[in-house]
């Protein structure tokens, strides 16, 4: 394991709308302590809705 390992993060982006788990994405836990929101593409709405990250 290598020193900067525990400053990423895996997190699950969820469909807000169909509540589907999309999307799987890393981020930085150091400098974003606050979850992440992304307006991405739902295969299953077929649309581009807001994704939220898990808990």
């Amino acid at each position: 394991m290598k020193l900067g390992d525990d400053m990423k993060k895996k997190v699950i982006l969820v469909c807000s709308e169909c509540l589907s788990r999309n999307y799987t994405v890393t981020k930085n836990a150091r400098t974003n302590t606050e979850r992440l929101e992304l307006n991405k593409f739902c295969k299953r709405c077929n649309k581009h809705t807001l994704h939220k990250e898990t808990k």
